[in-house]
Order: structure tokens, then sequence, then C-alpha cells
């Protein structure tokens, strides 16, 4: 359930009239009486927009973690960014540059850009600002490795399934078609993934990450999975211009969706949905230049 409780405060004093409070607060939390800006309404999104735009510091939201915005391997200017003020074709090259790393070098990624990266995640929007995400980390190569021989256990049971015949055409037949549509799809690569694991140990899965983070979220946000997906992003782009290499584990993320023993092993609540799974460390690979994406489908409507 999300927390609606009010935990806005103003103070008169310092409170120069000027209304630009009122008219950013989207539940109508903040009103003004006698000149002043005054909390009147029993429910707040604890979103900060009120003391983000107060020209005086009059209002705080004792909601939010005041040590949100402070980084270990880097200050910010605590100063708002105008809209058009940042350079636009820096970002989109930032874009661009990030790409899924699949050559991890064996260096650990230290515990303080960890910690930044979840702070860069949950500087994400999430819907009607619930802020119900979790970020699981796994710090180091060893704590990766628990999901990664989870995941080649699940794996190794569903392509021995898989590779029967009659097992896939039952499913097909009550409306199950998922088991053949998987080995249509992706059994063979995963057949040869897990003997090059059992084989010579190359890792074809998590390719060498010394870290990871999983991305779930809590019961009750109104729209959980896009939230996920979009402290993801930040996370992603964040890493790249923080020089790690990140790439996301979408085999992860369906197995734990199908076997929450997986979840139970890392600490993560059996019921907890994960979202993503982002591999991450140092990258051993290097690129030239930049490349663009398919041809997109696009529509614009007039009526």
């Amino acid at each position: 359930m999300i927390d609606r409780a009010v935990t806005t405060t103003i103070d008169a004093e310092a409170c120069i009239g000027c209304e630009a409070c009122v008219e950013v607060c989207p539940n109508q939390t903040i009103s003004m009486r006698d000149g002043k800006a005054v909390v009147s309404g029993d429910r707040s999104l604890n979103c900060g927009h009120c003391a983000a735009v107060c020209p005086v510091g009059a209002v705080r939201v004792k909601a939010i973690e005041p040590d949100s915005l402070r980084f270990n391997g880097f200050k910010i200017k605590e100063r708002w960014m105008a809209h058009g003020e940042f350079d636009t074709a820096e970002l989109v090259r930032l874009m661009a540059s990030r790409r899924s790393c699949r050559n991890f070098s064996d260096r650990p990624v230290e515990r303080g850009i960890l910690e930044d990266l979840i702070k860069i995640g949950a500087l994400a929007p999430s819907g009607t600002n619930s802020q119900l995400w979790t970020f699981s980390v796994l710090p180091s190569r060893s704590a990766v490795m628990v999901l990664g021989n989870g995941l080649a256990d699940f794996f190794g049971r569903l392509n021995r399934m898989a590779a029967k015949p009659v097992v896939r055409g039952s499913l097909k037949l009550i409306g199950k078609p998922e088991l053949s549509v998987y080995y249509r799809d992706y059994y063979q690569s995963v057949e040869e993934g897990l003997q090059d694991w059992k084989q010579s140990g190359r890792d074809r899965l998590f390719h060498g990450a010394t870290a990871a983070i999983i991305i779930g979220t809590l019961k009750g946000a109104s729209c959980p999975a896009e939230d996920a997906l979009l402290a993801t992003q930040n996370i992603l782009l964040g890493a790249h211009s923080m020089g790690l290499g990140t790439c996301l584990i979408g085999f992860a993320v369906a197995a734990m969706k199908n076997d929450p023993k997986l979840k139970t092993a890392l600490g993560i609540p059996a019921a907890e949905p994960v979202y993503a799974v982002i591999a991450l460390g140092y990258p051993d690979e290097t690129y030239a230049g930049l490349t663009g994406r398919k041809r997109t489908e696009v529509r614009f409507f007039n009526p």
C-alpha cells in the first residue's frame, strides 16, 4: 500500500506568499491562508515539488531521504537544471554509446559505486510517485554465481523437459504452447551454454560480470513494471557514465518468475516480482563509433 501521509511542513515566518508551492502541488496538499502557504490537505504524494519550487526554502518534505542526492563518487550541484539547459547532443551520445557488455574484466565493483547506482535508479519517475521499487545487489562475483548456478539448474531442468516431444505436444494440445515456443527459439542456444558452463566454466549468461543488480517492486505500485524499468534505464546510463559496462539478463527474469526459490536463495521474498536483472562490471571491450537502431514504426494521429 502506498503511504500518502502528509510529511510537508512550512515555515510561516520564511514564507513570502508567492503561491508557487500551491500551483505545483499535484495533490492539493497546500493552500493559501492569510497570505501564507499552509498544509491543509490530508494526503500527499511526497513528491517534493513544493520544496523544489520554493524560492526561500520555507517548505520541507520529511518523507524525502536527506542523503538521496549525496553520492560516494561525485558531488552534484544542488541547483535545478532548467528545461533545455542540458546538452541534448551529449545526452543522445551517452544513450547511443551504452551497449550491452559481454566481456567483463575481473575487477570488482566498489561498494560505493553500487550504492550510487541505486540512488541514481531511485531518481526515476514512478506511477503516482509510489517509489515502491526494490534493489537487490549482488556485490561480488561469488554472489553473482549463486544466482548463475541456480539458473543453470533451472534451465537444465527446463531443457530436459523441452527435449521430450510428448510433453511439448501434450501441453500444446491443452492450449499451453509456451514450451514448444521455447524449444523452437531457445533450446539449442541454452543447451550449448549449459555445456560450455559444465565443460569449461565459460559464462555465457553473466559474461564474467563481477556484480549484478536485481530490480523488483513491493506490492501496491500502480504500474510496477514501468516503475522498475524506468529505474533500470537510469542505472544503465549512470553505469556507463561511471566507467562500467552493463547487460540486461532477460533469461534470469524469466527463470525467477517461474521458480521463486531462485529469489529466496538471494533473500528476495518469493512473492516479490522481479522485472530486471542487470549484470555489471568493468568492461573488457571498447568501441570505435556509434551505430543506430532498426527502423521503427511511427504513427502520428491528426484528428
